[in-house]
């Protein structure tokens, strides 16, 4: 099993310890966003977890919790940009982030923290030339301490931050724009020796030297638990290339309070789903009712190839 940790909220930013509680006592419940009285009990014995990806735009809570995380494989993909606080209102202060950046990189291997710049979002305010000289500036800052950069640009959902879009003005660049963009962008990328690639776009990227990404890669996972998977592509959305993996997070449980976010998109119900947040309970900001709640154990598997001796 590959445990995702989580496409759905910032777990190592606000809830690391309990995520830790729940290392510590081998289990979790996580509720279906599709169905909500569908509760999974989810083994996290090492044994069938293959690995761990965390997703973050704030590591720095996790990093005295890592120690506790030996027994198992990981990686962390560190969301980090360079956006006003009217996009990012509850996000710390770039200087804060670039150094929680390098001392986790220091602690567990650049070739673990994997740099996203991400989504990028044009606008009267956030222009190619601003991307351009923020992504430079960090790049500049992050190279020692990663290989990789992973972009992609601003999706719109109709009923989820559409409206927060169009107050910020954002806008789509024509094609030429776009053209001037992604070649500079590949360049700066070149110049700072990172492996640049998009996520989830469907873009013409191999004559600017971009390649498209895998977040829950497999390629990565193999070089670090050191053995082949037979794991499958399970993408989540159009163009994604990531194989299968087991998110744990709930949605409207982040208060970073992102504009441009699909998953956390609603301050009153963040506001009122954290209220239930306890460190020791068994499901993330949530009560598991076990009169109206189904609860099944998910059956989970390691996904390592067995050698044949």
């Amino acid at each position: 099993m590959i445990l995702s940790v989580s496409r759905r909220t910032d777990i190592p930013a606000f809830y690391s310890e309990w995520f830790l509680q729940r290392i510590r006592e081998g289990f979790l419940y996580v509720r279906n966003p599709m169905s909500e009285h569908q509760v999974s009990r989810i083994d996290l014995n090492p044994d069938v977890v293959d690995c761990i990806v965390f997703w973050t735009k704030n590591p720095a809570p996790m990093l005295g919790y890592l120690d506790e995380l030996n027994r198992y494989d990981y990686y962390f993909q560190y969301t980090l940009n360079c956006y006003g606080r009217e996009v990012e209102p509850h996000v710390p202060p770039l200087r804060e982030r670039l150094q929680s950046f390098i001392s986790l990189s220091e602690r567990i291997g650049k070739e673990r923290v994997i740099w996203r710049y991400d989504p990028i979002l044009f606008s009267d305010s956030y222009t190619p030339a601003y991307h351009l000289e923020k992504f430079s500036v960090i790049a500049q800052t992050l190279c020692k301490y990663t290989q990789k950069c992973v972009f992609s640009f601003v999706d719109t959902y109709v009923s989820k931050n559409s409206k927060s879009l169009l107050q910020l003005k954002q806008r789509e660049l024509p094609a030429e724009e776009m053209d001037y963009f992604l070649k500079n962008l590949a360049e700066i990328a070149r110049e700072n020796g990172l492996k640049l690639s998009a996520c989830a776009e469907n873009l013409d990227l191999e004559k600017y030297g971009i390649g498209h990404n895998s977040c829950i890669d497999r390629s990565l996972i193999e070089k670090i638990i050191g053995t082949p998977t037979d794991v499958r592509p399970d993408g989540q959305r159009p163009y994604c290339r990531c194989v299968k993996c087991d998110d744990i997070g709930a949605y409207d449980t982040c208060p970073h309070g992102c504009v441009y976010c699909y998953a956390n998109y609603r301050s009153a119900v963040v506001a009122d789903k954290r209220k239930q947040y306890d460190v020791n309970a068994p499901i993330l900001c949530s009560k598991v009712n076990e009169l109206t709640d189904r609860i099944s154990v998910r059956t989970v598997k390691s996904y390592k190839k067995q050698s044949i001796l």
